[in-house]
């Protein structure tokens, strides 16, 4: 081989190798691009479906449980919230009560699904005001951020302009979503103490722990249900609990919530796999608990309140 055709061939290979690298770093850039685009869809799609990840009116049935539950004496009230929405909810009197329970639910069901939570309220012993949610249940509309806190103030105030509750004889109360919506009541509203089971951090922190593989997914919701900062504003006794082994909600974020709450505070933990359901699986503990919670609330009102 001439040195002609020695240069000719050297040359050759340097242009194939120069070739083959500009075609793998442009399969490598479209590469990138299409995972970016994907991720970005992704992220999208949690967004204008976001609504649809956090509350579940339906499930498992919107009208399923027992309405009627013998021995609770349950009467239906009718709430509507300051932008017309019509609302359901059960009062449950006690006329032993020195409280009132105004109570939350979680995201799912109604509350035929949790008479035996109220019963258990009721029996502390206190009165209860269950809420359903606008689009759960009996109640109209569809289920927002912003919606449950209207909600929430509706009842709030069905309790202290009609019924004539005491602020500070009301105990805002709430099971894993409804925890959010108790906090944020409380931070607005006069209250004696706030009851947090199977409670949050916010939305965010709760994207983050299930959502890991999807990095930034917290900062794009709409929703914040951000109970942390809430508890700032929030002087109040404070009561939480906690399953250990919560299939839900991490027993870590109980903690974390804990945490951030003020002082007077207390911290029940639950034994045991349970979510919604520690005042059925540890009825003993908790009540006893709960009452020693309340006597903390009692010793702080002024004297002469109204139930």
């Amino acid at each position: 081989m001439t040195g002609d055709e020695c240069t000719a061939a050297t040359i050759y290979q340097i242009s194939k190798v120069t070739s083959e690298g500009v075609y793998l770093r442009k399969r490598m850039f479209n590469l990138f691009l299409s995972i970016l685009i994907g991720y970005a869809l992704v992220l999208a799609l949690c967004r204008i479906f976001e609504s649809r990840l956090i509350f579940f009116p339906n499930y498992p049935d919107r009208l399923a449980g027992d309405w009627n539950p013998r021995g609770l004496g349950a009467q239906d009230v009718w709430l509507t919230a300051d932008d017309g929405t019509k609302l359901h909810a059960w009062w449950i009197p006690n006329e032993a009560a020195k409280f009132t329970f105004l109570a939350f639910h979680g995201n799912a069901g109604n509350i035929a699904d949790r008479a035996t939570v109220y019963e258990f309220l009721r029996d502390t012993p206190a009165n209860v005001l269950a809420l359903e949610y606008r689009g759960y249940g009996r109640s109209e509309g569809k289920p927002s951020e912003r919606g449950v806190y209207r909600d929430a103030d509706a009842a709030y105030l069905y309790l202290v302009n009609t019924k004539g509750k005491d602020p500070k004889a009301i105990v805002s109360f709430g099971q894993s979503l409804g925890t959010a919506v108790a906090a944020h009541l409380a931070a607005h509203h006069e209250v004696g103490g706030v009851v947090l089971e199977a409670p949050f951090p916010s939305a965010s922190r709760v994207a983050r722990k299930f959502y890991w593989f999807l990095p930034g997914v917290g900062l794009l919701l709409h929703s914040q249900f951000d109970t942390e900062q809430r508890l700032k504003a929030i002087n109040v006794p404070v009561f939480i609990v906690h399953c250990n082994q919560d299939p839900v909600l991490p027993f870590q974020f109980g903690q974390e919530v804990y945490n951030a709450a003020r002082s007077p505070k207390t911290f029940l933990e639950i034994n045991g796999q349970c979510h919604e359901e520690a005042s059925i699986i540890a009825p003993d503990n908790y009540r006893v608990a709960l009452r020693g919670f309340l006597s903390e609330i009692q010793r702080r009102k002024p004297a002469g309140g109204s139930k």
